[in-house]
């Protein structure tokens, strides 16, 4: 808990702060609600970026913590914004239900399907980009480039997949269709965890052969 309140205080960016809130958009009833994963991406690569700036690494390095404890800091950073920003959009769906909003007419809208589809982009970007960052430790901006990428393909994924017949119950709230969304939400759960053991492995064997 030292390692994330350390993360928490002294190197996320303020605006990773905002864009954890950003899971309120689920009440904006026309929205791309997979932007939202987005900016929970971009908020790490902000992060690393301001860390980069502020010799984070360095002043992490002189601490008595080891570099698989710096390494554990930042993921525990990642998972807990990444996180918040999911539950703080689960009330913002009773608010949408009360305020009777509408079904989202510009893709996928927040179902049981969206949050295990958004896992498995957090998945996939952060299997990705940690790795990329810690073969170095500093090159922020290359990791998030060649994140990004596949991150955009599965939002593009996830929206355009309501589109077709076969999948238009993923884009349901009926009761019937979101537990037959069941299924989509374990495998990003699933997706997520082994994606983040392998990410944190990598990442901390990586990053013990940088020469700090």
């Amino acid at each position: 808990m030292r390692l994330l309140y350390k993360e928490l205080t002294l190197t996320a960016h303020p605006t990773s702060i905002v864009f954890a809130f950003l899971g309120c958009l689920v009440i904006v009833p026309a929205y791309p609600y997979t932007v939202i994963f987005m900016f929970g991406c971009l908020a790490l690569y902000l992060t690393l970026l301001y860390a980069r700036e502020t010799n984070d690494t360095w002043y992490t390095s002189i601490l008595p913590v080891t570099k698989r404890e710096n390494v554990k800091g930042k993921f525990l950073l990642a998972v807990s914004l990444q996180i918040f920003q999911l539950l703080i959009s689960i009330p913002c769906l009773f608010l949408r239900h009360i305020l009777e909003v509408g079904n989202n007419p510009v893709g996928i809208d927040a179902t049981v399907a969206w949050y295990g589809l958004g896992l498995i982009i957090y998945a996939v970007f952060d299997l990705i980009f940690f790795p990329a960052y810690y073969k170095n430790g500093y090159k922020a901006g290359k990791a998030f480039i060649v994140a990004a990428i596949p991150m955009l393909l599965l939002m593009i994924i996830a929206e355009g997949s309501v589109r077709f017949p076969v999948f238009s119950y993923l884009d349901s709230s009926i009761p019937r269709d979101l537990f037959r969304q069941i299924p989509f939400l374990l495998l990003g759960i699933l997706c997520y965890i082994t994606f983040l053991i392998f990410s944190y492995r990598i990442s901390v064997s990586r990053f013990e052969k940088v020469d700090l």
